[in-house]
């Protein structure tokens, strides 16, 4: 496998070279963490196995990116991830879940979506690849943000009428959801091909299509929220039709060279949901429909499951679609520590490691993780007086010595 660092010959010649005495050249023969090496994609290459996960920031102007996205896409370019993912973005102004939700429906959307994404590119580590998850919120639309209680929009908060595969509210007190017809159906297609032909323009890696936690794909792809009776409900191989279709139309409109990608819940925690045997067939389904990978999320369509967060627990889901459906997967959900995200890799279980709440909390988390597994890394040269700090970050604290007695 070829070597590859988060960065190259400015570290290098920083520390290295002017600590050597003269004629000696470093060896480089500590191998790459796993976490460190690249992964190829039929050809799509990430330079490492770190994404950011998308996170919404409820931040938005009409679904136009704002000066906190500047910011916000700037720290995340920094971070040394391999894929940075942009939050769920709606293909329509309803499809958006609350009125601060980014979305790529308008030319003004478009616009700032890559004005940001450039200022964003002008500061990123060499080789990162930026991506935009193409959305839509279905019955969990028209809601408050989280900071104003969350919920559904009341009369007098501008509200708007949301839809879904069937009239099945997400919970009690929630809007129903006016079921999609055909036509409606048609039209929610063109608008993912709409938006990921402007994620082509505003300068987009690769779209990640949404296909979880509790929002329209996946409300098609629950017998909880999908009760219909045509071709789209019923059997698994009905309920996973929308999705499907929507990823062969957004592969067919996108060149070769930007990737595919889709999210799914692989699990509901709830008997009779949504099952992991079923993500399963859904991902080998979409692997034939052109999608390079799937990231590997779950829940969000109970409103009363009972989900067991803890450390890694989504993992092992992540690892049995890469086992059974023969895709590239991503794990994801409290993921925190180097050590845990270097093991998933290594011991096979999923390709890519995703973080969301651990880079909110650390956007330098990358650079952290490469002190402590012993990878090369170069921050920016404004950044550089910082690498000594994260190797003594990464060291093991010395035992404590008992006092003479």
């Amino acid at each position: 496998m070829r070597k590859v660092a988060l960065a190259g010959e400015a570290w290098l010649s920083y520390v290295w070279l002017t600590s050597l005495p003269p004629g000696v050249l470093p060896k480089m023969s500590k191998p790459t963490p796993h976490l460190f090496e690249p992964l190829d994609i039929g050809g799509f290459v990430f330079p490492n196995r770190i994404a950011v996960a998308p996170m919404c920031q409820y931040s938005a102007a009409d679904g136009s990116a704002t000066d906190w996205h500047v910011q916000h896409w700037m720290t995340l370019a920094m971070s040394g991830a391999g894929s940075v993912t942009i939050e769920a973005t709606g293909v329509e102004r309803r499809g958006r879940i609350t009125h601060g939700c980014l979305g790529l429906y308008s030319d003004e959307n478009e616009a700032a979506a890559k004005r940001t994404l450039d200022a964003a590119k002008r500061v990123a580590a060499p080789g990162t690849r930026f991506g935009i998850q193409l959305a839509h919120a279905g019955r969990k639309a028209s809601n408050r943000l989280p900071w104003e209680g969350g919920g559904p929009l009341q009369l007098g908060e501008d509200p708007w009428q949301t839809v879904g595969p069937s009239a099945v509210p997400f919970d009690e007190g929630w809007n129903v959801p006016t079921p999609l017809d055909a036509d409606g159906i048609a039209r929610l297609i063109e608008s993912f091909v709409q938006a990921a032909k402007r994620a082509e323009r505003a300068g987009f890696d690769f779209v990640e299509v949404h296909g979880a936690h509790g929002y329209l794909l996946h409300e098609f792809l629950s017998p909880f929220s999908n009760k219909r009776e045509d071709d789209y409900g019923g059997t698994l191989e009905n309920r996973m039709r929308l999705i499907l279709e929507v990823a062969r139309a957004v592969r067919a409109v996108l060149p070769k060279r930007m990737l595919v990608g889709a999210r799914l819940s692989a699990s509901e925690w709830v008997d009779g949901g949504f099952s992991p045997e079923e993500a399963v067939a859904v991902s080998r389904a979409l692997k034939e429909a052109g999608v390079g990978y799937v990231c590997v999320s779950s829940g969000g369509n109970f409103a009363k499951a009972q989900i067991p967060f803890r450390p890694l627990y989504q993992v092992p889901f992540a690892a049995k679609i890469k086992r059974e459906a023969d895709i590239v997967t991503r794990a994801v959900g409290l993921i925190t520590e180097p050590e845990e995200a270097e093991a998933i890799v290594a011991e096979g279980k999923a390709d890519v490691v995703a973080l969301a709440r651990a880079v909110l909390a650390d956007p330098r988390w990358p650079w952290r993780a490469a002190a402590a597994l012993g990878a090369e890394f170069t921050p920016p040269p404004q950044y550089l007086r910082s690498a000594p700090t994260m190797t003594k970050w990464a060291a093991p604290a010395e035992p404590k010595r008992a006092s003479a007695a």
